[in-house]
């Protein structure tokens, strides 16, 4: 939890040096399957986008640096896994008023949402056209391939899920250091 900790104080920093509110008041949340090494037992499937393995939920502002990170078995439901991430930074963003998602977090996510935590969650639809990004999707898009430049996050080589997220945090100080530097 410390490193969670680490990885807000800094993203606090380079807020204030972009000259951005310290506590952002809309994020993006998004999720990725990703393949397991074979010393892992615990695992599941993900028929979407068929992969063995775990999913990654994460919270990003609008600059694209991590709040808040979940993992789990692939085979849970993006609308489940949200509910972990969001739990996680209910205190913590007190200015929180918006979030944006795919479809994968539309239905009954959406009055979850509204009723346990007082913010809107945004669905982003798709475009028409197939080479144009979804708006402010990119953001999160853009964090996954900051995080998969990682070897360690290429793929998931930890026994816990406690771990993996330490990892990705890790890497999230790594790259907010470099953008201070």
């Amino acid at each position: 939890m410390e490193l969670g900790k680490n990885c807000i104080m800094k993203s606090e920093e380079l807020l204030v040096k972009k000259m951005k509110n310290e506590q952002p008041s809309v994020a993006i949340i998004d999720s990725q399957s990703v393949k397991l090494s074979n010393k892992v037992d615990i695992k599941g499937y993900d028929g979407n986008k068929k992969v063995k393995g775990r999913k990654r939920h994460i919270l990003v502002d609008t600059l694209g640096f991590i709040h808040s990170v979940a993992i789990h078995e692939a085979n849970i439901h993006d609308s489940v896994g949200a509910k972990l991430v969001l739990w996680k930074v209910k205190d913590k963003m007190p200015n929180l008023k918006m979030i944006w998602a795919d479809l994968g977090y539309a239905g009954k996510l959406i009055e979850y949402v509204s009723r346990f935590f007082c913010w809107q969650l945004w669905i982003v639809g798709r475009s028409t056209k197939e080479s144009q990004p979804l708006p402010f999707r990119w953001i999160v898009e853009r964090t996954f391939a900051w995080l998969n430049n990682y070897r360690g996050l290429s793929k998931d080589y930890e026994y816990s899920t406690k771990s993996s997220e330490n990892l990705i945090y890790i890497a999230m100080l790594h790259l907010m250091i470099r953008r201070l530097a």
